[in-house]
């Protein structure tokens, strides 16, 4: 449950537009429900093929399974009984398609999300999923015989969720194209040489997902031990939380101070900007997801250092490059995840890499002889190539399909008037300041006050001004005015 929590935060933490509150509360949902029935269907099958297992204890791996690229058992959660394995899961799988969503808001049509979500929670995501976690997968360290000797470690999906969310949304946005008015001229399309800055309408909101978010992380990183029966995973379970404090803590300070710096350089006035610090925290989290039982705290900390500083650069590097990505979820996800994988190599300790998957292996910064001789982090490179390689191959001709038949890119006249009125008619805020629903007329009101009588209805604007309009057409003008 803390899981599907930390799913459902997103649309508190996205800084969306005033405009576009419903279409991304209903896009959230959808990506939930469409995630949901993909992943009953056909996803948990392609993930875990025919295997009723799923333990991190070395000595309960299978010894006879057969290393296969795609699982075939099942289907429709056919013969698997073990119904919390599958909630627990579809967590996961929903988080990846989340992603998504968020680096696509503001300009893509609503069949677009139930599409993608269903094809990245059904197959696409599931075949990672195989390759890492499953004593099938060809990648996996419960393989009895693992790649290498080792296998890739993704702890809880540092790789297996947030690379591929993450490089799904930017294959998405660069098909989509950018929000009018980010890099060009509204009016005559010219290139801006500055790119416009959209912010978000309440910040509050963005507080808050962020806090739901870290809360919800403690599910997917303490709880990808499975279990709490014995010492030995009792003890992976309190590390993995108490890692990712550290390192949500340590990218949030980083990223802040960092920007902070880069400001006051620039304009010599100190700016303390709240989403880098939002931002950052969620970069550390991303990125001690995958080695949260594998590191002590002390890397943790690194870890989250080096990812505040990740968070920035790729951002700004999104921005040159001209991609519009609406909540940075892809230097959140796809950067911090790619240093997530990668950290495993230099910091995991032999020891709780022993206690967790059985096996004799060790970061490069611990030195003790023939474990330390670079196959983690080679093996960590390779799982890496596999996903960007899977993702990209599946998912580009699929967006570009997508965009062919139009089902990609909303309307551009939609886009300026604003999605929530488009596609459900109404505003997400009711900003109408009915005055008299207790019957009284305007003009009985205006006479028992010994005033003036008014014969129209009042609107409360954002200022707090009351702004006097006829009909809703007229609100919507005041507003874009």
């Amino acid at each position: 449950m803390i899981c599907l929590w930390d799913h459902f935060s997103h649309p508190c933490r996205n800084d969306f537009s005033f405009y576009l509150h419903s279409f991304t509360q209903l896009k959230n949902l959808l990506d939930a429900c469409g995630a949901a029935l993909g992943f009953w269907s056909f996803g948990f099958a392609f993930a875990y093929g025919g295997t009723n297992e799923f333990t991190r204890d070395p000595r309960e791996q299978i010894e006879d399974s057969v290393t296969t690229f795609i699982g075939d058992g099942h289907f429709f959660l056919q013969g698997f009984e073990n119904y919390s394995i599958w909630l627990f899961q579809f967590a996961f799988a929903a988080t990846s398609a989340t992603i998504v969503a968020g680096s696509l808001a503001e300009r893509s049509q609503m069949r677009a999300y139930l599409c993608y979500s269903f094809m990245l929670t059904g197959f696409v995501y599931p075949v990672v999923v195989h390759t890492f976690w499953s004593v099938e997968g060809f990648l996996s360290a419960f393989n009895p015989n693992p790649f290498l000797g080792i296998g890739a470690l993704d702890f809880a999906g540092a790789g297996v969720v947030h690379i591929t969310g993450g490089m799904t949304a930017l294959i998405a946005v660069m098909i989509l194209g950018p929000r009018k008015g980010r890099f060009t001229d509204e009016r005559t399309g010219e290139v801006i040489e500055r790119p416009k800055r959209m912010k978000g309408h309440s910040m509050s909101l963005q507080v808050l997902g962020t806090f739901i978010l870290w809360f919800g992380w403690y599910g997917f990183n303490v709880g990808s031990t499975y279990t709490i029966s014995s010492t030995s995973s009792a003890t992976i379970a309190s590390l993995a939380g108490v890692c990712t404090t550290l390192a949500g803590s340590a990218g949030c300070v980083t990223a802040l101070c960092f920007s902070t710096f880069k400001t006051e350089k620039i304009t010599g006035e100190t700016t303390f900007e709240l989403v880098y610090a939002l931002n950052g925290c969620l970069s550390g989290l991303v990125s001690i997801t995958g080695a949260c039982g594998l590191v002590e705290p002390w890397a943790a900390v690194v870890i989250g250092f080096v990812s505040g500083f990740i968070y920035f650069y790729s951002s700004e590097m999104l921005v040159k490059f001209r991609l519009d990505d609406a909540v940075d979820a892809i230097p959140v996800h796809l950067f911090n995840g790619l240093w997530g994988m990668l950290c495993i190599g230099f910091f995991a300790n032999p020891s709780r890499v022993e206690q967790v998957y059985g096996l004799e292996a060790s970061g490069l910064f611990y030195y003790d002889g023939a474990s330390n001789d670079g196959s983690l982090l080679a093996v960590q490179v390779i799982g890496i190539l596999f996903i960007l390689g899977w993702v990209m191959v599946l998912m580009t001709p699929f967006f570009l399909i997508l965009s062919y038949v139009g089902w990609l890119r909303a309307d551009p006249l939609e886009e300026i008037v604003g999605l929530d009125i488009s596609y459900h008619g109404r505003s997400a805020y009711n900003m109408e300041w009915d005055r008299y629903e207790d019957g009284e007329t305007p003009a009985q009101e205006q006479k028992s006050h010994g005033g003036d009588t008014v014969g129209m209805s009042g609107t409360m604007g954002m200022s707090g001004d009351v702004v006097v309009s006829l009909d809703e057409e007229e609100i919507d003008d005041v507003w874009n005015e």
